[in-house]
């Protein structure tokens, strides 16, 4: 398959994260072996990964951290870890009998939060704080673009945590079922959540009200909105579905769809572009896509692999990105236009 620059490489475990650190200049690869994998995000670069034990056990989340270099990483061992980019790490959390299977941070606020068992753990610039119980097991968390708010997903909807004031009685969104991802738009005017359900759910948080997209062949796992959020994009079918927020928003209108070329597989990862509206698309066999919404086209990057795509990321100028499998297939990418 002709197309961008790219690097393949074998890391040998499930691919749990991907995560660039703030400049673009290194690549994090959290797996379920419990390691960390360094390596130049330039598939020109040969340079071999470099290796860090994390965990006791596997990595079930991982994300960059709240330092430039850094990213954090949640564990089956119970422990949360700040992970540096020369392989120094620290442990943030640690808890007994439970797994840290969410984790965000928000580097303007200087903040963590890892998710374990009905209960979210707050890491602040002056300590770590419990948030909860919530009324089940915390599925996912996300912060607000201003950091100032943590949504907790959870069955039967979504906990809205102040971050400046956790003690306060936190606001509560409602919908029966279970919900699995959570996303602020970038506008903060939007919360969106997947369900159990094969549905999405979205809150308008100035109002409360509520609406709900139906229709997807499995379970939602994976949701992105465009940097300017008119756009909600998410997996779960065999189309790059694309649901608009510009002026009215999308109810009683059809989501954009754009169809993928090739054989069809059900859409696991998405992730958007940092600036442009881009979506990557990762597939239940491994192949890797990508969708111009502004020109309604999809275009392979990556052939299929045979394993589901796991963990995807842009890198923060968007002009390089990254792919893993749950086989543990690394592929990188630059799109760069070179002279």
């Amino acid at each position: 398959m002709s197309g961008p620059p790219r690097r393949e490489l074998e890391i040998g475990a499930y691919v749990v994260g991907l995560a660039y650190d703030a400049d673009g200049t290194r690549l994090a690869v959290s797996t379920g072996a419990g390691r960390v994998a360094f390596l130049s995000p330039d598939p020109h670069d040969g340079e071999p990964l470099r290796e860090v034990a994390v965990h006791d056990g596997a990595s079930l989340s991982f994300a960059r951290g709240i330092d430039p270099a850094g990213f954090v990483s949640g564990g089956d061992d119970g422990r949360l870890i700040a992970v540096a980019a020369d392989g120094g790490t620290t442990e943030l959390a640690q808890v007994r009998g439970k797994w840290f299977e969410c984790v965000a941070a928000h580097p303007g606020k200087r903040l963590i939060a890892a998710g374990a068992g009905k209960v979210v753990h707050l890491v602040t610039p002056t300590g770590t704080r419990e948030l909860g119980p919530h009324p089940s097991s915390v599925a996912d968390i996300a912060f607000s673009p201003d950091g100032s708010r943590l949504a907790v997903a959870h069955y039967g909807g979504v906990t809205v945590h102040l971050t400046d004031k956790p003690g306060d009685k936190p606001r509560q969104l409602n919908w029966k079922g279970s919900h699995l991802a959570v996303r602020y738009s970038p506008n903060a005017k939007f919360l969106a959540t997947a369900t159990q359900e094969n549905a999405l759910h979205v809150w308008r948080l100035a109002s409360g009200a509520d609406m709900q997209m139906q229709g997807y062949a499995t379970k939602v796992k994976s949701l992105a909105w465009t940097a300017d959020a008119n756009w909600l994009l998410s997996g779960g079918v065999e189309l790059c579905v694309c649901w608009g927020f510009a002026g009215k928003g999308p109810e009683g209108q059809p989501p954009l769809e754009l169809t993928p070329p090739g054989e069809p597989a059900v859409i696991t990862r998405v992730a958007a572009h940092p600036a442009a509206p881009f979506v990557l698309l990762g597939f239940a066999d491994g192949a890797v896509q990508i969708a111009d919404i502004a020109k309604k086209r999809v275009t392979p990057l990556a052939e299929p692999t045979g394993s589901p795509v796991s963990a995807l990321d842009w890198s923060p100028d968007g002009w390089r990105l990254a792919a893993g499998t749950e086989a543990g297939t690394l592929r990188l990418f630059d799109l760069k236009p070179r002279a």
